[in-house]
C-alpha cells in the first residue's frame, strides 16, 4: 500500500487558557490534492503550522515522508501561507533567488528555474522592481514562486488564489494541477468552495480545533444527499423555517437544509403559502458550501463524519 506523504493524528495545541487545537487526524497521499476547510479561528492555520514544525503540538503525532520532521524533509516542502511575507524594501529577483538558496538550491539553478517561473507567470518584465512596488495579485504570484521553485515534494498552500483576477487564478489552477499529477502532495487550504470542489479529491473539515468531516469528496455529497433544494418561482424564499441559507443564483434559489429538514417539509411550507408561486422545484446534489453551513452551524454536532483508515 502506498505510504502518505504526510500523517497528522490527533493533533493537539493549546495557547495558555485557549484551546487551538484538540484533535485533528489526517492523511494525504502523493499526487492527491487535499482540501483543508474551516471556519475562520477553526484551528487550520495551527494544524498547518504544527504539521510544518512551526509549532511543536501538545498532544499527536505527525508523519512526514515517513518519518519525523528533519531539515532535509523541510526542504521538500513547499509553503504559501496567507498572510505575504516577501521583503518588501528588495528587489523582486533578490528575494526570491534569496528564498531558494534557503531551500538548498544552489544559485544557478535558482537562476534557471526562476527565469522559468517569471515568464510562466507573467512577472519577468517586473523582476528588478522592489516588491512593494508590485500589486497584491503580483505579489501573490511571487509568492507562489517562492513555494515551488525548489521543486517540493509536499506543497501547503493557504489561500491560493487571493488577490488573483480570474485569468490567473486560471493560471494558478493549472499550475497546481500539473504538481498533483507530476506526483506532488498538495494541501490546500481556502474558503473559496467551488475551488475545493473543482481541484480536490478528498478534504477534511475541522471546526472548533477538532476533525469534523473526512473522506472522499463525492461520498461526502452522497452522505448529505437531500440537504439542498433549488426552486424557481415568484416570491420570497428567503425566511423559511429549516433553511440555513438561501442563494440565488441565474434567477434560481438554491435552499441548504438544517437536519431533520426534508425537501418535502419544505415544499409543503411553500404550498402552504399564498404569497410564492412555485415553477420548478427539485432536490438538489448538495454543494460543499452547503455541507459547510450544515456542519458548522452554531449547535451542530460535532460527531467525527466519513472518517476511515487511509
Amino acid at each position: 500500500m502506498m505510504e502518505p506523504t504526510v500523517s497528522v493524528s490527533h493533533l493537539a495545541k493549546s495557547f495558555g487558557s485557549v484551546q487551538a487545537v484538540q484533535d485533528v487526524s489526517f492523511d494525504v497521499m502523493p499526487g492527491e490534492l487535499f482540501g483543508l476547510l474551516g471556519p475562520n479561528g477553526a484551528g487550520k492555520t495551527t494544524s498547518i503550522r504544527m504539521m510544518l514544525d512551526i509549532f511543536r503540538p501538545d498532544s499527536g503525532e505527525v508523519c512526514v515522508f515517513g518519518g519525523p520532521m528533519t531539515e532535509a524533509a523541510k526542504n521538500r516542502i513547499g509553503y504559501l501561507p496567507e498572510e505575504r511575507g516577501l521583503y518588501q524594501d528588495l528587489k523582486l529577483e533578490q528575494v526570491l533567488l534569496y528564498l531558494a538558496t534557503l531551500k538548498g538550491v544552489s544559485e544557478v539553478d535558482a537562476r534557471a528555474r526562476l527565469d522559468e517561473w517569471l515568464v510562466r507567470l507573467e512577472l519577468d518584465e517586473h523582476r528588478t522592481k522592489k516588491v512593494q512596488e508590485l500589486s497584491k495579485g503580483m505579489q501573490q504570484k511571487a509568492q507562489i514562486i517562492t513555494a515551488l521553485i525548489h521543486d517540493p515534494d509536499l506543497i501547503v498552500i493557504d489561500e491560493p488564489f487571493s488577490g488573483l483576477d480570474p485569468v490567473n487564478t486560471r493560471l494558478v489552477k493549472q499550475i497546481i494541477e500539473e504538481q498533483s499529477a507530476d506526483g506532488k502532495a498538495i494541501i490546500m487550504s481556502t474558503h473559496q468552495m467551488y475551488q475545493v470542489e473543482a481541484l480536490c479529491s478528498r478534504i477534511v473539515l475541522i471546526d472548533n480545533g477538532a476533525t469534523v468531516l473526512y473522506g472522499a469528496v463525492d461520498e461526502i455529497k452522497r452522505q448529505f444527499a437531500g440537504n439542498a433544494v433549488t426552486l424557481e418561482g415568484r416570491g420570497d424564499f428567503t425566511s423559511l423555517p429549516g433553511v440555513l441559507e438561501v442563494r440565488r443564483h441565474n434567477g434560481a434559489w438554491h435552499l441548504a437544509l438544517a437536519p431533520g429538514t426534508s425537501a418535502q417539509d419544505i415544499f409543503r411550507a411553500l404550498a402552504a403559502r399564498s404569497d410564492v408561486k412555485i415553477e420548478r422545484f427539485e432536490i438538489a446534489e448538495p454543494s460543499l458550501d452547503d455541507i459547510f453551513v450544515t456542519v458548522v452551524r452554531p449547535g451542530a454536532d460535532n460527531d467525527v463524519v466519513g472518517v476511515r483508515d487511509a
